[in-house]
């Protein structure tokens, strides 16, 4: 198989589906090196004119390096039979092995961005806009200990989507 290129305006994609339930692979690199990790806060949508995504990264992950360097990214989307893969990618950290290669994926290169050649759909990303989210910005106090209670919030990046892609 291969990936042919889609219209974002035919493309079957329920956010609330594709990012909150069946997760999502975030992905960067180059030559020298890819890391990827798993997902499933991220929103698609209209901002600025432009058709955009918007991913969380936290600045612990080992992706979060990848994604400042490159400005450009890939979200892969898989079958379910890719759960339990998708599973580790989000738990184990590229710095301590090779999970790619451990999960069984093949890296593949789309306009110069890695993407993953067993993904089912995939959206290629250019940052347009970076920023940290900000604990005296929480109007509900409760999100804020729920899923900072250390404190370390998270890299907000809105992208602009370079194209989309079915196998």
């Amino acid at each position: 198989m291969s990936f042919q290129p889609i219209s974002l305006t035919t493309l079957d994609f329920n956010p609330f589906q594709r990012i909150g339930r069946d997760w999502m692979l975030i992905t960067a690199g180059d030559d020298a090196g890819v890391n990827t990790m798993t997902a499933s806060w991220g929103g698609a949508g209209t901002l600025w004119g432009e058709d955009v995504v918007t991913v969380y990264i936290r600045p612990s992950r080992y992706t979060h390096q990848f994604v400042e360097a490159q400005g450009r990214f890939s979200l892969c989307f898989f079958d379910e039979a890719w759960r339990a893969q998708l599973s580790m990618l989000g738990r184990v950290s590229g710095r301590d092995r090779d999970k790619i290669a451990d999960a069984g994926l093949h890296v593949t290169w789309l306009d110069g961005i890695p993407v993953f050649e067993q993904a089912r759909q995939v959206l290629l990303v250019q940052t347009l806009y970076v920023d940290t989210l900000r604990a005296d910005c929480f109007t509900d106090r409760a999100l804020l200990d729920k899923c900072y209670p250390q404190r370390d919030l998270h890299t907000v990046y809105v992208g602009k989507v370079l194209g989309a892609y079915e196998q």
